[in-house]
């Protein structure tokens, strides 16, 4: 399991937590009662009910810890103290793709935060990862699901 770090903002943070609360305090209960009225059903050998009962408890207690591991990992960044000398969390990136002569933007944002819609896109991400640190100016070659991204950052400003 990785120790890494995962800078988050609050809104984020708050986002995932509250996600997690959701689904420790209502969804599980509401299974558990649900796996209780299939055993009162009698033979589990031939309840679908239960058995998809039994399989949405084992889905929804992988989610949760996966929640409950970024939390762990998270650390809160404030933004009114970033530096756009270099692309980092909380940070909207302007970069050029040298492939399409295109410009586009993307703020970099922590686990739960991305909305492609809104130009935001996960630092843990292959364009993320590649664009952290990178100055005006660099850059970079992002292996993506569909080939290779040549971009070049041309702007990094203030989210």
């Amino acid at each position: 399991m990785p120790t890494d770090r995962i800078p988050m903002s609050k809104e984020g943070y708050d986002k995932l937590k509250a996600q997690l609360d959701k689904y420790k305090n209502e969804d599980m209960p509401r299974i558990a009662e649900q796996i209780a009225e299939a055993r009162g059903e009698g033979d589990l050998s031939e309840n679908a009910e239960f058995d998809a009962a039994v399989e949405a408890q084992g889905m929804l207690q992988a989610r949760i810890n996966e929640l409950q591991n970024k939390l762990s990992q998270a650390y809160i960044v404030d933004k009114s103290t970033l530096s756009t000398e270099r692309a980092a969390f909380g940070l909207k990136v302007r970069v050029l793709d040298l492939d399409f002569n295109e410009e586009e933007d993307y703020i970099l944002v922590g686990p739960g935060e991305e909305d492609p819609d809104q130009d935001k896109i996960p630092i843990t991400g292959p364009i993320g990862q590649a664009l952290v640190g990178k100055q005006v100016g660099e850059q970079v070659e992002v292996k993506v699901p569909r080939g290779v991204r040549n971009l070049k950052v041309v702007g990094i400003s203030l989210a």
